[in-house]
């Protein structure tokens, strides 16, 4: 028995699904920044431990150098 070949042809319009976008729940955001608040709650010190210093150290030395000049 021999497989049926394929064909070629116009594909039906209905082959591939037509994916809508999510519907927005509530409101459209504002972008009047007039109307914005920004709140600093941070602390006036912010702990940092040495590993810490130390990755940013690894990651962006060079560009500290660049910036603040070398300490050593």
């Amino acid at each position: 028995m021999s497989r049926p070949r394929a064909t070629s042809g116009v594909l039906p319009d209905d082959l591939y699904i037509q994916i809508e976008p999510w519907p927005r729940i509530g409101r459209p955001p504002k972008h009047d920044l007039s109307a914005w608040t920004v709140t600093d709650d941070w602390p006036e010190r912010v702990p940092v431990t040495q590993a810490e210093v130390d990755v940013f150290e690894a990651w962006f030395g060079d560009l500290f150098d660049e910036l603040f000049g070398s300490g050593r």
